[in-house]
């Protein structure tokens, strides 16, 4: 018996086929990747930010605290036990890693809300920048013990890749007057009002209350706006 093969139109018709499922797929297996890369990043970095005050803690003899803690001084207290190739200042001045526009008019808006509508409050994140190993930041909000609100942020994946918005690469967490980090938007924080976490809110610092959700709900980060 003579054998059978597939004529030039069934291949072309079959390798057509494949490219239309391949073409329909890819966009939610990259997405699918970059989410789980986001929320990989997020979760080790908690976990350094966490040993490094646990690290300081021990070095004291007490933990850090707003009350215990001037302008600037988390930072350099967190510096010596974490892995920094660069120090970044404090965020104000020229040559920052990610500059306040507000001191500095020329600088470039880096960071945007978490539904992306406008540009962040940077006073948030200028008391302090750190640059990792792993390309992460770390940025301060320590500017006076009287405001009792201490704050880190950090941007997981670098200022040169997106998409640099708060809640989505950019989280923040809470150091707390006893000592303990929280995630922004955990109970015992100043962040849980929904405007500091939403799709639709228009205030300046919508996504900085996201963190708490981003660890805590499954889908956090496929759901993404």
């Amino acid at each position: 018996m003579r054998e059978r093969g597939f004529t030039l139109a069934e291949v072309l018709i079959t390798v057509g086929i494949i490219g239309v499922i391949a073409a329909m797929t890819m966009p939610v297996l990259i997405a699918n990747k970059k989410a789980k890369e986001l929320e990989t990043a997020l979760k080790k970095n908690t976990s350094v930010i966490q040993q490094a005050l646990l690290m300081a803690a021990m070095e004291d003899g007490t933990e850090p605290t707003p009350q215990n803690l001037a302008s600037g001084e988390l930072k350099l207290k967190l510096k010596p036990y974490l892995n920094v190739i660069k120090d970044c200042g404090r965020g104000t001045e020229v040559g920052a890693c990610v500059v306040n526009p507000g001191y500095q008019p020329d600088a470039k808006n880096t960071y945007v809300t978490f539904n992306k509508e406008k540009n962040i409050n940077y006073s948030l994140l200028d008391d302090g920048q750190l640059l990792l190993a792993d390309g992460s930041l770390i940025l301060f909000e320590n500017s006076n013990p009287a405001f009792e609100n201490i704050l880190i942020s950090i941007d997981v994946n670098g200022v040169q890749k997106s998409p640099n918005a708060w809640g989505q690469d950019l989280f923040t967490f809470q150091l707390t007057n006893t000592g303990k980090l929280l995630p922004a938007g955990a109970e015992g924080t100043k962040y849980t009002d929904t405007k500091y976490c939403s799709i639709s809110s228009n205030n300046d610092m919508n996504g900085l209350g996201c963190t708490y959700k981003a660890l805590t709900e499954p889908d956090y980060f496929k759901n993404l706006p």
